[in-house]
């Protein structure tokens, strides 16, 4: 994933935040546990949002355990169950066919790193895929459909966007209960493609620059990856229609104690995230607040 959904965890009560960090440390065990080391590298808010959105309605069991990023004193995280071991497994093929992808799209020596993240991902690749090969297979079956349109330079957004949505609303294929399952194919397909549409708007002056693939630029016309008026307003209105959606699927699920945290997300973080994408201050420097935030999520709690 890329790194773009993100709770609004500055306006949450303080026992969101911290089962946010629960969740988020124990799915770093959990990649520890069944794929190594390397594996957690790969942990993000996104991935964590992930298992959050296929978790069950009320939390795990609390353990403590010292970590890498906390040696010396122990922090709590929530123990693995099946929903964070899915979540754990699709995490690591998703982010291993997203570093096969940074491969195939730059150069020898500016693909290098990618190479290089991807071997060291490998062997938990593997595993990963062992333990969910319909979800690999549907993966690749969808990044081929990408590269496709993409020597094509298909102007369209929607089959690009449709080929990425596709591929994560398939993360919800194993849930257990049929009605879950369904709104969570629903919200995980338009999350799919609000991520892949605000990423190529991300990735427009870098695209505009390299000479990439970019289809949003294509769409809107934009020379040098720079927005009108007009096309800056239409844009938005595509991004806010996922969203939408989104929380339609939202709504027809009881997600216990996660609502909160998700209501957040929903209503408020990816418009937020998706405002500063399109006003060009998404990779700002972080606030003193923002950076407290951030902080406090990291160190341990007594």
């Amino acid at each position: 994933m890329f790194g773009y959904v993100r709770p609004p965890l500055e306006d949450l009560p303080p026992e969101d935040t911290e089962r946010f960090r629960q969740a988020y440390c124990g799915l770093c065990h959990t990649l520890a546990r069944r794929h190594g080391l390397a594996a957690r590298f790969i942990l993000n808010y996104d991935f964590t949002f992930l298992a959050i959105l296929l978790s069950q309605r009320e939390t795990a069991p609390v353990a403590c355990a010292r970590c890498p990023a906390s040696p010396l004193r122990r922090r709590p995280y929530l123990e693995a169950d099946a929903a964070m071991e899915l979540a754990a497994d699709e995490s690591v093929i998703l982010a291993y066919w997203q570093l096969r992808d940074g491969v195939a799209d730059h150069g020898f020596w500016k693909g290098l790193m990618y190479r290089l993240l991807s071997r060291l991902l490998r062997r938990a690749y593997r595993r990963a895929a062992a333990a969910r090969p319909e979800f690999d297979r549907n993966t690749r079956l969808q990044l081929d459909k990408l590269a496709r349109l993409e020597m094509e330079q298909t102007p369209a957004l929607d089959p690009a966007a449709d080929a990425f949505a596709v591929l994560l609303g398939a993360a919800a294929e194993e849930v257990d209960d049929p009605i879950r399952r369904r709104v969570l194919g629903q919200l995980l397909y338009h999350l799919g493609r609000w991520v892949y549409l605000i990423d190529a708007a991300d990735d427009l002056q870098k695209d505009a620059a390299s000479g990439n693939y970019n289809p949003v630029a294509l769409r809107y016309g934009l020379t040098d990856g720079v927005w009108t008026e007009e096309s800056r307003h239409a844009f938005a209105n595509t991004l806010d229609h996922s969203i939408h959606m989104m929380t339609t699927a939202f709504e027809l699920a009881d997600f216990g104690c996660w609502r909160r945290l998700l209501e957040a997300t929903f209503y408020h973080g990816l418009f937020r995230v998706g405002r500063a994408v399109l006003d060009g201050t998404f990779h700002d420097a972080p606030s003193g607040k923002d950076r407290k935030k951030s902080k406090d999520l990291r160190k341990p709690h007594e």
